[in-house]
């Protein structure tokens, strides 16, 4: 039987402990090479509404341990502005309405064992690269985090950093009042910790150790004029990359890894986040823009590195850290897909499907 596993269903069998030990072991099978991931692949097409595009969005990986994974994405995405900020929109039939599934199967018989709703699994597994990110490379007394961003990555990422920093305070700004009030008011309930909700963006790096921008707006928004020194810097959205300012400051910058090279085309290997493919490119300024790759090449270490005593990571209190993941998500999926699998069928959660339904007796 194959399993249909919904994101109710990985609320109740997935721990963030699980999702950053599955990652990083992950992360580690590729470095030993017992592990295979690429690049993400979008695929963009124009849709009939003015300003919107279809976007097919595919990343896949899978290792010796037994599982492989391919996570799909099927949206139309578009720009909007809020409160003066440039941010990407997407949906899947209609606004409030997505479509991302991971398709797990076997890599022994390849079977398909599981379909698995992303939306869970995608703030988990981000969240989860944040805190492998400050379990390296944060000051061991950091305990103030700053956020810009209210939503659920920031929601994610307090869950994910707790479980490697003792955190004890939370300054967080978003654009609407509303949602960072009741953001402060959750995370107060659910994790103990203080909470400071600012007034302006600039007041969240005051005594920040971490500082964490979260955010789905198309620009960056941090701004490194505030950084303190000793900070450790995290960065969703925003084009990938913190602002210029904030990359002038930093002095360790860590990537977790790059995709392999193809068998047989060593150096043909790329660091971009994703490639993107394009029907009439020249009608989106996105499609024609390329993803960012490594962004600090005299800065940069990897995580390889750190894990096998090649660099020594942060070596002063006052050293201003960057950590992301690099283009690695395929790695991410079937470790964290395979994990939700195993618990599902012992807990006896989950749709079972005849796997026959997905089978057939003619080669393709």
């Amino acid at each position: 039987m194959t399993l249909i596993i919904s994101n109710d269903d990985v609320r109740k069998l997935l721990t963030m402990e699980e999702t950053i030990d599955a990652l990083e072991a992950s992360y580690r099978a590729l470095v030993t090479r017992e592990a295979v991931c690429r690049p993400r692949v979008d695929v963009r097409i124009p849709t009939l509404q003015a300003g919107k595009t279809y976007q097919w969005g595919t990343m896949e990986g899978g290792s010796t341990a037994g599982y492989f994974a391919t996570r799909i994405k099927s949206d139309v995405v578009y720009e909007s502005e809020h409160h003066g900020v440039r941010t990407q929109e997407k949906y899947c039939s209609r606004p409030g309405l997505y479509c991302g599934l991971v398709f797990l199967t076997s890599v022994e018989n390849g079977e398909p064992l599981a379909i698995i709703n992303d939306g869970v699994i995608q703030h988990m597994r981000v969240g989860g690269d944040g805190a492998i990110g400050v379990k390296y490379l944060a000051r061991k007394d950091a305990e103030v985090v700053g956020m810009l961003g209210s939503g659920g990555m920031a929601r994610a990422h307090v869950e994910a950093i707790r479980c490697v920093r003792p955190i004890r305070k939370i300054q967080i700004f978003s654009p609407t009042r509303a949602n960072r009030e009741a953001f402060a008011v959750e995370m107060r309930a659910e994790h103990g910790v203080e909470v400071l909700v600012c007034d302006a963006p600039e007041q969240v790096y005051r005594g920040a150790h971490i500082v964490a921008a979260l955010t789905d707006s198309s620009v960056p928004v941090m701004d490194g004029r505030h950084l303190e020194r000793g900070t450790h810097l995290l960065n969703i959205g925003g084009g990938g990359w913190p602002d210029a300012e904030s990359l002038k400051r930093v002095d360790i910058y860590l990537r977790f890894g790059n995709t392999p090279d193809p068998v047989g085309r060593e150096g043909l290997g790329i660091s971009d986040e994703y490639l993107t493919w394009a029907a009439r490119p020249g009608e989106s300024m996105q499609s024609r823009k390329r993803s960012h790759g490594v962004a600090l090449p005299e800065k940069l270490v990897y995580l390889a590195d750190l894990v096998e005593g090649r660099h020594p990571g942060r070596t002063s209190e006052d050293q201003v850290t960057w950590s992301e993941r690099g283009n690695l998500q395929g790695a991410q999926f079937f470790a964290v897909a395979g994990k939700i699998y195993e618990k599902a069928r012992a807990a006896g959660l989950g749709r079972a499907i005849p796997t026959e339904w997905l089978l057939q007796d003619i080669r393709d």
